[in-house]
Formats: C-alpha cells, sequence, structure tokens
C-alpha cells in the first residue's frame, strides 16, 4: 500500500511535471482563452497566486504554500559545486588529454567511440568535462548540483570494464547531465522550491536509472530549472539564474534550459529533459540543440516529482513528456532507444520497438508545414530563416505541402488543451483548495469552456475531441511524413523576472509581443501526443540561434528525427557558439 507521502504525492503527479513551460500561459487572453483556480483570465494573473492554486504544493507533501515560494535574500552561490570540491583544469599534455579537448563539442556516439576505441579514456573525458564546468559555468550557472566524486568512480568503473573486455553501452563512460527535476539518489530534487532545498530523492528516477544502467553513461549532475518548471526562462531562489552562452544576457529557455546551456557550452555529452509546454523544444531552439518530444507516455515519468518522490506508475496527464537534448539527432534516437519502453509491471506484458523512419533521404520525404500564421507570427528574422529552410527543401526535392491539414482551425485546438488541462489541474487539486476555489472563482470555473467543474460527461466529450484532433493529424499523415513549423515566434529574449509573469512582453524587431504567444507553437504536438523534433536551421543576424519544429506521426518518434539529421546535413547542425573554446 501506498504510505500517506504517496497518497498526497499522487495528486501532484505532473500537474507541470515533465516540463511545464506553460502552466500559467496556456493561451493568450485575446484568444478568450481561460485558465482555472482564478476569477480571471490568465493575463491577469499572478504566477505565484495561480501556482498556489494548483497541487504542485501538495507535492512538496506538507509545506505550506506560503513557504513555497519564499525567496532568500541570494541564490546559493555553491550550488553548483554541491558536496564536492572543484576539479583543477587538466595540465596533462598525454595524447588522452589531447584528445578529449578534440572532442569537446563531439556528438554522445562519437564520445562513445572515441571510449570504445581507446582514443581517450572515460576518466579522462570527464575530468575534461569538470575543467570546463570549472571553466565556464561561472558565468553560465548551468548546474543545480554536480557529482563529481560519483561521476569519477562510475568513470573509473567504465575504464575498468573496458579493460576486462565486458560487453559496452551505448554510451558507455560518456558524461552526461539531467535536469534537476529527475531524481536522483540521495541529491536534491527541489523543482526550485526553497523549501526543498535539502531534499533527498529516495532513489534514482526511471530516466536516469536507464541512463546509468543501460546506457553506461557518466552523470555530471543536474541542471537548473525555473521554479515548478513554470517558464521559458531558468532561474529560482535556490540556484540563481541560468545564462545562454550564445549570449549571456538572454534566456537558454525553460525549463529544460540549465541542459540545453550546458550542452551547447559544450559542458557535457547528452541529457534530459522534461515538455509539456515546449520545455524540450523551445530550449533547443534557443540554444541551437537538437530536441526531442517523444509520443506520449513513451517514455517513463516515474520519479519526476518535487522532492523525487517516485509517485504512482500508470498515471499519464495525456499532455507531457521526457525526453533528451543533444547536438545531434542521431545522439536523440540512440538516447530514445534507452530511455523508451514500457516499465514496472508493464514490462511484464509488452515489449517497445521503434518504428523505422519513413524515408531516409529528404527528396523521399513527404513534408507538410506552416512557418506563419495569426496565431503567433514569426519575426521577420526568424522568418527568413525557416522560409529559407523551406525553399532548400524544395531544391533538394523533397515533396512540400503548405497548410494546416484540412479543417483544423488552430484556435480551437488550444481551446480543447487549455479544457484538458484545467479539468487535470482541478482535478487534483486537494478538496480545501477545490472549496476555496469554487467560493473565489465559480463564475470562470462554472464557464462551460472550463474543464474545471466539468461533468465527467462534459470531460469525456472534451477528450474525445482530443481523441479527434490526435486522429485529424494521423489521418493528415497519410498525405506526409512530417509536419514544419516554428518553436517560437522569437530567438532566445532577454531576461525579464518582472511580475506578474504573464504581463511580460518580449521586444521584438516587429515590436513587442505578448509573453503568452510562446505556447502556441508547440501546442499541437502536445495536445495529440504525437512525437516533435527541434533541429537548428541557422542564425539571426544577430548571431542567435534557430530550429525549426518537426512533428511526426503517433509512435513514429525516428521519423521526425531522421529528417532531422538529414536537414542537418544541408542546414549545417549544431555550431559551438563562439568563446567557448579557449580550454587548454
Amino acid at each position: 500500500m501506498p504510505n500517506e507521502e504517496t497518497k498526497r504525492l499522487v495528486g501532484a503527479k505532473f500537474f507541470c511535471s515533465l516540463g511545464l513551460a506553460c502552466l500559467k500561459r496556456i493561451a493568450p487572453a485575446r484568444d478568450g482563452l481561460r485558465v482555472l483556480c482564478a476569477p480571471f483570465t490568465i493575463s491577469q494573473m499572478n504566477r505565484r497566486d495561480f501556482l498556489a492554486t494548483v497541487p504542485l504544493a501538495l507535492a512538496a507533501s506538507t509545506i505550506p504554500v506560503s513557504e513555497m515560494f519564499a525567496e532568500p535574500a541570494a541564490a546559493n552561490e555553491n550550488a553548483g559545486e554541491q558536496g564536492s570540491a572543484a576539479t583543477p583544469a587538466l595540465q596533462s599534455k598525454t595524447s588522452g588529454a589531447s584528445a578529449a579537448h578534440d572532442l569537446d563539442f563531439a556528438t554522445a556516439l562519437d564520445a562513445a567511440e572515441a571510449i570504445r576505441t581507446k582514443k581517450v579514456s572515460s576518466v579522462e573525458l570527464t575530468q575534461r568535462m569538470f575543467a570546463r564546468i570549472d571553466h565556464y559555468n561561472p558565468q553560465l550557472n548551468v548546474f543545480a548540483y554536480q557529482l563529481r566524486e560519483d561521476a569519477l568512480a562510475q568513470a573509473k568503473a567504465a575504464d575498468a570494464a573496458l579493460a576486462q573486455g565486458k560487453s559496452l553501452k551505448v554510451f558507455h563512460g560518456v558524461p552526461i547531465t539531467v535536469k534537476e527535476s529527475f531524481a536522483v539518489a540521495g541529491h536534491p530534487c527541489t523543482w526550485g522550491f526553497p523549501p526543498l532545498r535539502d531534499s533527498k530523492a529516495p532513489k534514482n528516477s526511471d530516466v536516469v536509472e536507464h541512463l546509468l544502467s543501460d546506457a553506461g553513461a557518466v552523470l555530471l549532475g543536474a541542471t537548473n530549472v525555473p521554479v515548478a518548471l513554470a517558464d521559458w526562462q531558468s532561474y529560482n531562489p535556490i540556484y540563481g539564474q541560468t545564462n545562454n552562452p550564445w549570449d549571456v544576457k538572454r534566456t537558454p529557455g525553460g525549463s529544460s534550459g540549465g541542459s540545453a546551456a550546458g550542452l551547447a557550452a559544450g559542458l557535457g555529452y547528452l541529457s534530459v529533459g522534461s515538455d509539456i509546454g515546449g520545455s524540450i523544444r523551445v530550449p533547443s531552439h534557443f540554444c541551437g540543440l537538437f530536441g526531442h518530444k517523444p509520443t506520449l507516455d513513451l517514455v517513463s515519468t516515474i520519479g519526476q516529482l518535487p522532492g523525487g518522490n517516485p509517485g504512482l506508475p500508470d498515471f499519464s496527464t495525456l499532455l507531457a513528456v521526457a525526453g533528451p537534448l543533444a547536438r545531434s539527432a542521431q545522439d536523440l534516437l540512440a538516447a530514445l532507444r534507452v530511455l523508451g519502453g514500457p516499465t514496472a509491471w508493464d514490462a511484464k506484458a509488452w515489449k517497445w520497438q521503434m518504428p523505422e523512419p519513413r524515408a531516409r533521404s529528404l527528396k523521399d520525404f513527404r513534408v507538410g508545414y506552416v512557418i506563419d500564421d495569426p496565431i503567433a507570427p514569426p519575426t521577420p528574422e526568424v522568418k527568413a530563416l525557416l522560409e529559407n529552410t523551406i525553399e532548400r527543401l524544395g531544391r533538394v526535392g523533397a515533396k512540400m505541402k503548405q497548410g494546416w491539414p484540412e479543417g483544423l482551425k488552430p484556435a480551437e485546438l488550444l481551446a480543447n488543451y487549455q479544457f484538458m488541462l484545467e479539468a487535470f489541474l482541478y482535478s487534483t487539486a486537494p478538496p480545501e483548495e477545490q472549496e476555496r476555489l469554487r467560493k473565489t472563482a465559480g463564475g470562470m470555473l462554472a464557464d462551460k469552456n472550463s474543464g474545471a467543474l466539468s461533468s465527467f460527461a462534459g470531460w469525456q466529450q472534451q477528450n474525445l475531441r482530443r481523441l479527434a484532433y490526435r486522429a485529424q493529424w494521423q489521418g493528415y499523415f497519410n498525405q506526409v511524413d512530417v509536419f514544419l513549423s516554428p518553436v517560437a515566434f522569437t530567438a532566445a529574449f532577454p531576461h525579464d523576472h518582472s511580475e506578474p509573469q504573464d504581463q511580460r512582453s518580449i521586444a521584438t524587431s516587429a515590436g513587442p509581443r505578448h509573453y503568452m504567444d510562446m505556447l502556441n507553437w508547440i501546442a499541437p504536438a502536445t495536445l495529440t501526443g504525437c512525437p516533435a523534433t527541434a533541429a537548428p536551421v541557422g542564425r539571426t543576424p544577430q548571431g542567435l540561434p534557430v530550429g525549426i519544429q518537426i512533428m511526426g506521426p503517433y509512435w513514429e518518434d525516428a521519423t521526425p528525427i531522421t529528417f532531422a539529421d538529414l536537414l542537418a546535413k544541408e542546414m549545417g547542425g549544431f555550431v559551438p557558439p563562439p568563446g567557448y573554446s579557449d580550454v587548454k
């Protein structure tokens, strides 16, 4: 039987779990869409007031909401080196050290091959990463905590296994990171909440267990997140602000921003984040990386709760996922093969095998696309790069088809997404919160477009609509293999910690834009559960990376990832930011 703490936590599981970079910004107020738990629209709502009404407060067990959002005078300056001393920069001039230097921006698979062929040892590569972290992390603040002693012990074990001729796993000895929201046994899993600063996860999350046991990787540490995983920026009162390596005055994205910043700066070879409102896709777009939002529930999210509690198996928000970020699409595919598939008792009954990609050359792909739409028109510099991508695809022979699936109305899709999320949030709130909301926000909750007080019959109608959208997209994927769209309307924007969050605006070359418009392009893949890959396609005149979103058919994750890999060969793929190659 689950204990009382687990029972309390399960109600909060995934309310913004798996990367809710959208919880407070589900849809622009101008669309007339509403958010539960307040007597006014989301654009009028204070972020902390909103979070205080939803069940994440419960996820921290008995922590009062007032304490949950108490902000210390300053972030923990030593958070990045928690529990261990710094490793000095490498001084060795051995061939192994030289090889490690040459691998600073290699792919995870190339790093694994270098270890396998003994061009470099896992220890040398791990030491090299910590030397780079010592040099660059002070200006970026990528890490919530580092695991130096554990990582070096794992690296030594990896080298010993290689020397003994043991069977090697796909990322054997490769130094990687993981988002702080995934439990690592014995270490904090705070989600940015100050009362959880000293929390210790009871066991590894499924994601971490897969990375260590099934992939053979070396875990360098955990990367920074926004409070509650609920922003397209990555800052919190415990660990401070993470900066974008392309311009430290700008956000790396959120909520997997620490993971993205670290990969772009060469501080690890792979990371795993989470996504319900673009939390993998937006940071990848902002930092020039590849990131993959998998098919719904393909990757287990057991152990991704505040405090690191495992929660209960088989629960799904019907929206949120966990997935990899990397410097190459091939790394995404290799990581997903390790991370995906059934767990717990499900694994006794069925096995998962990723379907082969629909095509293996760009000219053989049927490509649908929309790169401009009133839901969130891209800025001129972003649009130019996306148009260039579409033009080049046409030149290489891809079969291009412009427009949304026939009959699709994006605003109605967003409304369905809003309803489903509201219903989930309200239904999993504790009874006392539900009662308070009925008294303070009764009019809004009773709105026919709100999911909060919906009957089961009303909810089921909306759920069937959600499934109808999936069926509509699946029908569309009989005509095309992938669908291209912006990840977001803008490249990385300057840091902005103003409150309330939902009233922020983003300055662009075309004028100020509503902060909540960041959500709109990611909604179709999230609502339908279809996979979507972000891939870099160039840089703006200001030198900021821009990505494109590649949505694929349900369960066919290899199709958008393979397309991203082929696109990289045409467009150039990942390019390191300037100024991150001077560690000797």
